[in-house]
């Protein structure tokens, strides 16, 4: 499908897909080699896969890729830092210190022939996710840190030919003054926050216990809504909010799978009746374990919508291409 043909049917509902492909930059504040490296080192398997299945639905898809894995090593990583680094409250949550505290393994922190692997695939859109994982909302960070930050990551993906027009942001932690950074260096779309105060997000300090356990709840049964939108400008972005956190699969959750795969369908349904956008969202290293059981959990997904395009002209569109559509770029 050509985006042309998205261009002609701007009254039909879309299905949007973004990855926050980050690699073990996305988790070394709360995860450890030890208890998580398998699933990181299966990303150079999830991914390939991941574009075959995009390949065979003609899935269009939004990569927000950490601007850390463009390097090739450690060393062009050192040569490479942005002119101002974040000076992190809590230094757990930097990236520098991680870096000068540890040895950095490539499978685990760079990947730039999988970003190259993804560019060749139709409909698939390269996007930021910052270059260092910065946590904007976190105490310690300004806006010129940010500003350092996301300078970099557009720098490093034009050093591979790839515009940046989309961003993602870590821990969907953003404000005005984050979106006005943004908006400044060129940036025309982002990935919003479900509408409801369950998924407002905020400092990692302040994620409560009771809010990640009714956000669970809310997988399985419609607690919150379907969550399609159409999408908003906010302080001179378009904002394309997120629908739903696609959970991998869980040995002690599987019997409830169908109630999770079911409230996605229903939700997936409703977007293409009524004209809306549909915005699914995970990280390619939740395929890293139980890869096959991910998969075809997917692939169901992926099915429902191919049903979809077919009665309702739901297209697939990544959030390049929304922005497009919108006027936005």
């Amino acid at each position: 499908m050509q985006l042309k043909d998205i261009a002609v049917q701007m009254t039909n509902g879309l299905f949007t897909i973004s990855l926050d492909f980050e690699l073990f930059w996305g988790v070394h504040v709360s995860r450890t080699v030890e208890n998580y490296g398998r699933n990181i080192q299966n990303v150079h398997v999830v991914v390939p896969r991941l574009l075959a299945l995009f390949e065979q639905y003609h899935i269009h898809a939004t990569w927000a890729t950490v601007g850390l894995i463009f390097h090739q090593d450690q060393t062009s990583l050192l040569s490479n830092h942005p002119a101002l680094q974040p000076e992190y409250e809590k230094r757990k949550l930097s990236a520098y210190d991680y870096i000068k505290n540890n040895p950095l393994d490539p499978p685990l922190h760079f990947a730039p022939y999988l970003i190259q692997q993804i560019k060749q695939v139709a409909g698939q859109e390269i996007s930021t996710h910052t270059y260092s994982h910065i946590f904007c909302l976190e105490k310690g960070i300004t806006a010129a840190a940010i500003r350092a930050d996301i300078l970099k990551s557009i720098e490093i993906a034009s050093q591979h030919q790839i515009k940046t027009t989309s961003i993602v942001f870590p821990r969907n932690q953003y404000d005005e003054q984050t979106l006005d950074v943004c908006r400044k260096l060129g940036i025309k779309v982002f990935r919003g926050n479900e509408l409801h105060q369950l998924y407002t997000r905020g400092k990692i300090e302040n994620e409560k216990f009771a809010v990640k356990l009714f956000r669970l709840f809310d997988s399985y049964c419609n607690i919150t809504g379907h969550h399609v939108y159409q999408p908003v400008k906010e302080h001179g972005m378009l904002n394309v909010r997120a629908s739903r956190f696609l959970r991998p699969y869980s040995n002690k959750l599987s019997l409830l799978d169908f109630l999770k795969l079911g409230r996605i369908k229903r939700s997936m349904t409703y977007a293409a009746k009524n004209k809306a956008i549909y915005h699914l969202w995970w990280h390619p290293h939740n395929f890293g374990n139980n890869m096959d059981k991910n998969f075809l959990f997917l692939e169901n997904i992926l099915k429902h919508y191919a049903k979809l395009n077919k009665l309702y002209s739901f297209k697939s569109a990544n959030m390049n291409e929304i922005g497009e559509l919108y006027g936005e770029l």
